[in-house]
């Protein structure tokens, strides 16, 4: 098998060159012995053929370089490079994608965990381990098997592999954690670890019952014996009344209202529903697990049978469990519901036996805007929501990692995931898709059972004056809970590894160093917006540089009672090196 891949350059006037890369296979592998055989004779020239000439990529880069250097000529362009091609990839091997999702937060806890474990215990930092796990998943990002494109016995291997990626994980999570609750005293109840950059409110499993919690620092930790374990919710037949929100059913219990009590305010448009879950038939003409084609979604079939109805109480919180068959599959929803938060929790598992159908969820919004706001790798872009042109038609099925927003003046609607990455947000409707059911190369892709958690969250204020950045990170990131079992307080009940000032910045990442036991933060600016940030170290640090992403040090900044400061520029991502 040979795989090649042209790199193509139309601007003849710049470049005449252009590069071949070849091997074995498609997945690095290198040239065999016929390969390099056949280029030398190529070299030699063949009439109507370019002239081939074996070199290395980096000199053609060097020759390419010296060719488009502060040349006028050179084509600029200023935003997204859309691929308009394979969209079903967002979507297709549902479970794959959640345990990618899943594998990255439960290492970055790791880190962070075994580096406070580190700091306070004086114990060693797992190095090895995390980075053979974070090689393993990285492996598993590789081109077809993350975008569900791969044959069946590959997603075997990858079942396996993230099975033992996540138990090493878990492992050192639970390890950490159980040894700093050990040196909390045990009447002061639970240590309750907060994972994420920012100190956070919200909820976390006591005694298998949801219960809420209040000002948890940044990662960090805080001993805490008394919770919220309680709702003022009413629901009432197919009426939900919460302190924030008025949610209304239809006999299918479908939403058909949710009233803004805070901000007096309808949040879906008149004459759709909220929560549809809307059945699309997939029939790619080429390519079937890798695309999602135009024409599919002109038509499709909304899921309103019932089977079931239950009211569920779960201390804090308050759902309505739903279950919908269809043909020879169900769909199972609790729709949760909280006191002080304009949020809507969709947990939902399907049992799903169809093929060649996509699922997405819909919200018919009352937004007025021509743009949505969607999350990328530290940071979002923005697209459009409607098709005046051939590009903007083109974006019919986009990616997104934990948010999409759709936001106008004074208000906004966010649709949060715990693991998926495809969405369409047109004409006011915010879908976000669930699962698509193709059949090659893989005959059983997303079958059996499929489980996701989505949200709808509604603010006040624009995207970048809301909080969906935070609730879209304690959705895929809660904070837990570990009961106190020392015989005293060794250490702090209350302590905050690294804390930003600025709620747009933030400290993502905290681990030991490649090549040194210093210790390495990276943080980045969410929204934007030029900064001017604090950054306060709860450990000893005699030296901080700046450094590039492969951690070299660029330059030292001062450390001033356990401070720093750094300035940030929209979306910059910024490492510091503490020694």
């Amino acid at each position: 098998m040979i795989a090649g891949t042209w790199h193509r350059y139309q601007q003849k006037n710049l470049n005449n060159e252009v590069m071949l890369t070849y091997g074995y296979g498609d997945g690095g592998g290198g040239p065999s012995i016929p390969h390099l055989e056949r280029a030398k004779r190529l070299e030699k020239g063949i009439p109507g053929v370019p002239n081939a000439k074996l070199d290395t990529a980096t000199n053609f880069l060097g020759r390419l370089e010296e060719k488009i250097e502060n040349n006028p000529l050179l084509p600029k362009w200023q935003g997204e490079l859309y691929l308009e091609y394979h969209r079903g990839t967002y979507t297709s091997m549902a479970k794959n994608k959640r345990n990618n999702r899943k594998s990255e937060f439960l290492y970055q806890d790791a880190e962070w965990l075994a580096s406070l474990a580190c700091r306070v215990n004086g114990k060693p930092f797992p190095k090895m381990k995390l980075r053979e796990g974070w090689e393993n998943i990285l492996k598993n990002q590789f081109h077809d098997i993350i975008p569900g494109s791969s044959i069946k016995p590959v997603y075997e291997d990858s079942d396996r592999d993230y099975a033992e990626i996540m138990k090493t994980a878990q492992d050192i999570i639970e390890e950490n954690q159980n040894e700093i609750a050990g040196r909390i005293a045990a009447d002061k109840g639970y240590v309750v670890f907060n994972p994420n950059a920012f100190t956070a409110s919200s909820y976390v499993t006591v005694d298998g019952k949801t219960a809420y919690v209040e000002n948890i620092p940044a990662k960090g930790y805080a001993a805490v014996n008394t919770f919220k374990t309680e709702n003022s919710i009413m629901i009432d037949g197919k009426k939900v009344e919460t302190d924030s929100l008025t949610v209304l059913f239809d006999d299918s219990y479908q939403i058909i209202s949710i009233y803004d009590k805070a901000n007096d305010r309808e949040v879906l448009r008149e004459g759709t529903k909220g929560n549809e879950l809307r059945v699309y038939p997939d029939h790619p003409d080429n390519y079937d697990n890798w695309e999602w084609q135009e024409y599919s979604i002109d038509e499709y079939k909304v899921i309103t049978d019932v089977s079931s109805v239950e009211i569920i109480e779960d201390g804090a919180r308050r759902g309505i469990k739903i279950v919908r068959p269809f043909m020879k599959s169900t769909i199972t929803q609790t729709i949760w519901f909280y006191d002080g938060i304009t949020k809507i929790d969709f947990d939902t598992v399907a049992n799903w036996h169809q093929h060649h159908l996509m699922v997405k969820t819909a919200f018919g919004v009352d937004i007025n805007a021509d743009k949505a706001t969607y999350e990328i790798q530290y940071g979002h872009v923005e697209r459009p929501t409607h098709k005046n042109t051939s590009w903007d038609r083109a974006k019919f099925e986009v990616c997104a990692h934990k948010y999409a927003d759709l936001s106008e003046g004074g208000y906004g609607v966010s649709l949060l995931n715990d693991c998926k990455y495809g969405y369409d947000i047109h004409d006011g409707t915010m879908q976000l898709s669930l699962f698509k059911s193709g059949t090659y190369p893989n005959p059983d892709a997303d079958q059996g059972e499929i489980p996701c958690v989505y949200s709808l969250y509604m603010h006040k204020g624009t995207f970048a004056e809301g909080d969906t950045i935070r609730e879209a990170y304690l959705l895929n990131d809660p904070m837990t809970a570990v009961k106190a079992t020392g015989s005293e307080s060794t250490l702090a009940e209350v302590y905050s590894m690294v804390n930003v000032n600025k709620a747009n910045v933030l400290c993502d990442i905290i681990k030991e160093a490649e090549d040194s036991e210093d210790t390495v933060l990276r943080l980045y600016e969410a929204k934007n917006i030029r900064t001017k940030a604090e950054i306060t170290l709860g450990f000893p640090a005699e030296k901080c540089y700046l450094c590039d992403m492969l951690e070299n040090e660029l330059r030292e900044l001062p450390i001033e009672n356990g401070k720093i400061h750094v300035d940030f520029t929209g979306f910059e991502i910024v490492t510091l090196k503490l020694k």
